[in-house]
């Protein structure tokens, strides 16, 4: 166990080292206590690197932004990966790897569709933005009635993505209400080599993803 947490924290001070000359000395500040908020949460095996890594780009993107940063965040017992403020505006981020469970081998399509669907109902209303981050080698599975302002989605959508969530989030389910007003406002590309992120326009990465899948 103490190996690995050395390794987790080796790690993460690598990451820290590459973002250095980006910050100023005040957002370098809050980038150190995340870093130390990720390695206090790993001590309790919460959360893993690869997770962390790309929690901390996150992190130094928004605060260079003007932000306030937190980390594994609760919002109305709903727990987020990022949390931001900056005045009365408020960010939630939630970093999605692309993982999928031996559980969902033989499905694993379906599956991510889902999660992503359920992740944009969840948590979309608990901010004034609502963003999914995503390693450039992974295309996340967005379902094309939540890339439309809710006053566009039609009602046999809104079924569609209801009926998707519920074979595998039932406890509890999403509610009809949520799918009706959720939003994805943005994606962040988050290029971990160079510790930098391009934030894209949801339909702009759909359509370079559709391009990529050729």
């Amino acid at each position: 166990m103490v190996r690995e947490l050395n390794r987790f924290r080796d790690d993460l001070d690598t990451v820290v080292r590459k973002m250095r000359a980006e910050l100023e000395d005040a957002e370098y500040s809050q980038v150190l206590a995340l870093r130390d908020e990720l390695l206090s949460l790993n001590r309790s095996k919460m959360v893993k690197i690869n997770h962390s890594v790309m929690e901390l780009i996150c992190a130094m993107h928004l605060i260079k932004g003007g932000f306030e940063v937190e980390l594994e965040h609760t919002v109305d017992k709903v727990l987020c990966d990022l949390y931001a403020t900056k005045g009365y505006g408020s960010a939630i981020v939630e970093v999605e790897t692309g993982f999928v469970s031996p559980e969902n081998a033989l499905d694993p399509l379906t599956y991510l569709r889902a999660r992503i669907a359920s992740k944009i109902t969840r948590y979309s209303g608990f901010a004034n933005k609502f963003i999914l981050a995503t390693p450039p080698y992974y295309i996340m599975q967005v379902p094309p009635a939540m890339t439309k302002p809710p006053r566009f989605r039609t009602d046999e959508e809104i079924s569609a993505i209801k009926e998707l969530c519920d074979l595998y989030y039932t406890s509890p389910p999403v509610p009809v209400d949520d799918i009706r007003n959720a939003r994805l406002h943005s994606i962040y590309a988050i290029d971990v080599d160079s510790v930098s992120i391009r934030e894209w326009d949801v339909n702009e990465y759909l359509g370079k993803a559709a391009l990529w899948t050729i």
